[in-house]
């Protein structure tokens, strides 16, 4: 049984990651930090929680945890590890966008390892350190690893994708009160989102000729959660070659499948699921990717990278059932 701690612990993703955490077999959650909402039950905040722990929410940290989340906004994990020591054995998971890139996976003393299982699972395995990935980066990266690992993106990429009103967090804004999401569709940052980066620096990586644009267009939806994302580009080959390409480099995985039928979000919604279809038309190749933005995009991958790291079971604690009515 492992010890782990949450750092910011009152928002979405802390509070899909506190419910995984739970029902977990291998897995003691020692404490959950948020100074704001400090000596709170749990249950309050997360109020599906209520008759599942007595937990409270803390201002202190213990240094000794096994693994520590850290749930923190973007720009804030690196401050809070500044100001904050742990033990050398303490494995770090991080949430948000601050040691994604090259520049930043390099804190310290610690290296941080780029948290995508289907990308790099030996490396998760090894790491003391790990950068999760964005919402937007799972879904576009699971839908261009295959080409890219086979040297096949030769032409731009376009992208558009949804996401749920829960993709930009608790806080209020404008464009995430009801009355302004629902019934309603926008997009945001068209072609400057921050998870271009990282999404980049995979494709870089894997396909060191690549020299074309990976073109962005995020949108708003008016549900929840969730991730559905249409990605094309020039492919040369047949829909059985590009199928077949697909089918053979997730083989192993253990939570992104290729779907002969086309998909669609209920399929995912509260599961750590990416379900990838292919559609060929003329010479574009068009692959949607959907997952659930929370889970597979956040929280659940976390879980997935932590039993990575401590030699679980990939899939335990993450055996979860779509709400599909």
């Amino acid at each position: 049984m492992i010890k782990a701690g949450i750092i910011g612990g009152a928002g979405y993703t802390a509070g899909e990651l506190i419910r995984l955490l739970l029902n977990h077999q291998q897995v003691n959650v020692d404490f959950i930090f948020s100074t704001s909402n400090a000596g709170n039950k749990v249950f309050n905040v997360h109020q599906d929680l209520i008759g599942n722990t007595e937990l409270e929410f803390t201002n202190q940290i213990n240094p000794e945890v096994d693994v520590l989340f850290l749930c923190l906004g973007h720009g804030n994990s690196k401050a809070f590890l500044e100001q904050n020591s742990f033990s050398v054995n303490t494995k770090i998971i991080d949430l948000s966008n601050d040691f994604r890139l090259k520049a930043d996976k390099q804190f310290q003393d610690k290296n941080f390892v780029y948290g995508l299982p289907e990308l790099q699972k030996t490396n998760i395995q090894d790491a003391e350190y790990i950068a999760n990935p964005g919402c937007f980066a799972t879904a576009i990266q699971l839908a261009l690893l295959p080409l890219a690992h086979a040297n096949l993106i030769t032409d731009d990429v376009h992208v558009n994708a949804v996401t749920g009103a829960t993709g930009a967090g608790q806080s209020l804004s404008k464009t995430t009160h009801f009355t302004w999401r629902d019934n309603n569709f926008s997009y945001y940052k068209p072609f400057t989102h921050q998870h271009l980066g990282e999404i980049n620096q995979t494709v870089e990586e894997l396909q060191s000729n690549f020299n074309s644009e990976i073109f962005f267009m995020p949108n708003r939806g008016n549900f929840s959660r969730g991730i559905f994302a249409t990605v094309y580009t020039n492919f040369e080959g047949n829909i059985s070659k590009a199928k077949s390409l697909y089918e053979n480099y997730y083989k192993d995985a253990a939570f992104t499948f290729v779907s002969d039928e086309s998909i669609h979000l209920k399929q995912v919604v509260n599961t750590n699921k990416c379900l990838i279809h292919l559609h060929q038309h003329k010479n574009k190749l068009l692959i949607t990717s959907i997952i659930d933005n929370l889970l597979k995009g956040a929280s659940g991958q976390a879980i997935q990278n932590m039993n990575l790291m401590f030699g679980f079971d990939e899939t335990q604690g993450l055996n979860l059932k779509a709400n599909f009515f």
